[in-house]
């Protein structure tokens, strides 16, 4: 099982050191150190461990240290920054690990640039040597590149030359979307084995800027220091502690303190529960913070993460999730209240972009998703959310019957709170209402005035909040019937589909970057040109000459 659980005193890759508002991450990837045998990680390259170190110092800087305001990216080995992704774990992996491995990786840089644009600290990449394929990735999530005049530093995205794919982590659309670069210039780089460095590099707009071997950390903290100077809002001067999640794992079911996963390995189905607080949430903003990572979003963000990493490297054959939530709806809104109210507080801030980043996270999710709305359900405000990311929706109409095996708990009711209208958008930049309602703004607006009350299934279907409300009668056939067709289509057809409707509305740097990244994954990484018996992927570092099928489809 490949867990997603770490923390600094177990880093194999990643040195974290924090000096005042500055921190500097310095990537010392161990040789020997890769998730599975079978490869070595040389020249700082890397493979998903190294990435899950990667995110959970991203976590740790927003929360355990927000006085950060600025994080100089660098390498702590001698003339490399990163030859990038590890190219015989690519070769050998299979297909659906690299498809993992990737989308984790490009989620990690988006939370870097999440970072950088928004109340978080700014990254910035002191580019010490070598930084190809992955590496320089790495370095495009920053928003200041300082490359070392030296003669051999130099920036490259080989990966068409060598391996006979291409940079499907985010590197070209940073590269033309981001940075500028012009197309024209874009191709002849994309096509250069060896790289830019110097001047040109930066003419080109693939760096920023320049700066003496000797002197590369010193300009680094120049920059670093100007950035804390200019950051908006103020930082806070101390942090919480995010302890280890309290989680187990049996055979069919994954636990959490608010989540539950409930496998049912047959059909292909998880059942996934989330909780509402079992408790009152805080009063005030001191209690807030004095509850940290106990404090109920922050905590259901965590788990949800974690859950959702989980199921999706791990249980790749569960291709349905099935979404429900129990607890008090009225806790639930008490919690939104509070993130509406405090917003401007740095530990809500970061709580609110975190659970955002989790629902983006469920969004690109290549798995169906069907929303239960039953009785003893909460979904209501930010749990809503779950419902507005399934893929369809069934609210029962009214009650379940009684007698055996029935249910005596009042109708279901859903709930709308300001977290639903602007504080968790997704990829394209709108809110899920605003996806789910596209040119029709008097939807969006008869919604809001919904907020606060209790909506049952009848209205919540007029509203066009829930795809369909079957009443006790035909409940269970119509679930039953969704599932079970759902399991006997394609999952790669399923796939497909799913990613294709998710995203209606404008197009942005982030779904560019995971649309491209998906015919990358399932398609130029399944072609024997990149890793078929005599591809480039398969016999790079070997001396042997790759034999590709020439014809263009």
């Amino acid at each position: 099982m490949i867990d997603f659980a770490t923390d600094p005193s177990r880093y194999r890759h990643w040195k974290l050191t924090v000096e005042g508002d500055i921190a500097v991450l310095a990537l010392d990837v161990q040789e020997n150190g890769g998730l599975a045998p079978g490869y070595a990680l040389k020249l700082n390259s890397y493979d998903l461990g190294v990435d899950i170190e990667l995110h959970d110092a991203i976590q740790r800087l927003r929360f355990e240290q927000p006085q950060v305001g600025a994080v100089i990216v660098t390498s702590a080995k001698d003339r490399v920054f990163s030859a990038g992704a590890n190219i015989a774990m690519l070769g050998h992996a299979s297909h659906g690990h690299k498809v993992n491995f990737c989308k984790f990786t490009n989620e990690t840089r988006n939370a870097m640039e999440d970072a950088s644009h928004g109340a978080g600290p700014t990254f910035l990449a002191a580019i010490n040597g070598t930084a190809a394929g992955g590496g320089y990735e790495l370095a495009l999530a920053t928003e200041h590149l300082i490359l070392s005049d030296d003669g051999s530093s130099a920036v490259s995205l080989p990966e068409v030359p060598l391996l006979a794919v291409l940079p499907g982590t985010g590197g070209l659309t940073r590269l033309v979307d981001k940075r500028k670069v012009r197309r024209d210039r874009a191709d002849f780089f994309c096509t250069l084995t060896e790289g830019i460095k110097g001047k040109r590099a930066v003419e080109w707009r693939l760096v920023d800027e320049l700066a003496p071997r000797s002197r590369l950390m010193e300009v680094a903290r120049e920059r670093a220091r100007a950035l804390v100077k200019s950051n908006t809002p103020a930082r806070a001067a101390s942090g919480i502690v995010l302890p280890a999640l309290e989680r187990s794992f049996s055979a069919d079911v994954a636990r959490w303190s608010h989540v539950e996963a409930k496998l049912d390995r047959g059909r292909g189905v998880a059942d996934i529960t989330v909780s509402a607080p079992v408790n009152d949430p805080p009063r005030s903003l001191p209690a807030i913070h004095a509850a940290g990572a106990a404090f109920w979003p922050l905590a259901l963000a965590r788990e949800l993460d974690d859950a959702i990493l989980h199921l999706r490297l791990n249980e790749p054959e569960i291709g349905i999730w099935v979404l429900r939530t129990s607890g008090s709806a009225a806790r639930v809104a008490a919690c939104d209240h509070l993130l509406a109210e405090h917003a401007e507080d740095w530990l809500v801030r970061e709580t609110t972009q975190f659970l955002k980043r989790v629902f983006k996270r469920l969004d690109v999710s290549a798995r169906s998703m069907i929303a239960l709305i039953e009785p003893g359900t909460c979904f209501t405000g930010t749990l809503f959310e779950l419902a507005l990311a399934a893929d369809r929706s069934y609210m029962l109409a009214g009650t379940r019957a009684m007698g055996p095996g029935g249910d005596n708990r009042p109708a279901p009711i859903i709930g709308l709170t300001d977290m639903n209208f602007g504080a968790l958008p997704m990829c394209n930049g709108l809110t899920r209402l605003e996806t789910r309602f596209l040119g029709a703004p008097e939807q969006i607006a008869a919604s809001r005035a919904e907020i606060g009350r209790d909506i049952g299934a009848e209205a919540a279907e007029a509203l066009g909040l829930v795809t369909f409300a079957p009443d006790d009668i035909d409940w269970d056939d119509e679930v039953r019937v969704a599932l079970e067709e759902r399991q006997g289509f394609s999952p790669d057809a399923l796939t497909g589909m799913e990613a294709n409707l998710r995203f209606a509305g404008p197009e942005t740097l982030e779904t560019k970057i995971f649309g491209r990244l998906s015919a990358w994954q399932n398609w130029i990484f399944q072609r024997p040109n990149a890793v078929g018996e005599a591809g480039a992927l398969k016999l790079y570092g070997t001396g042997r000459q790759a034999q590709f099928d020439k014809s263009r489809v």
